[in-house]
């Protein structure tokens, strides 16, 4: 399982791989501020996007935090600002 928990946190294999450094990053700001604009109790906000040949429009309310966050980390893991976190460390008597 850890040679395939490896393979996907690669960022050559995400979903996000293919797009360019200027793309991931305008992206990833978008991102940023849509999570701002969330947290600082903005009702709805709508983010847009790239993907393939078109782009997207996605909506999110304060009931989506937990999604803009998972696309922030996203972002930066395939920008490689962050590594995914590492399992705990469990004792063993």
């Amino acid at each position: 399982m850890g040679a395939l928990m490896s393979r996907f946190s690669q960022p050559a294999v995400s979903l996000l791989a293919g797009r360019s450094t200027a793309q991931l990053q305008s992206d990833l700001a978008a991102a940023q501020q849509a999570y701002v604009d969330l947290s600082s109790g903005a009702k709805v906000v709508n983010a847009t996007y790239a993907q393939g040949a078109g782009s997207r429009s996605v909506t999110y309310t304060p009931a989506d935090m937990g999604a803009v966050q998972n696309l922030i980390r996203s972002l930066q893991q395939q920008l490689g600002i962050t590594t995914r976190g590492r399992a705990p460390i469990r004792p063993v008597f």
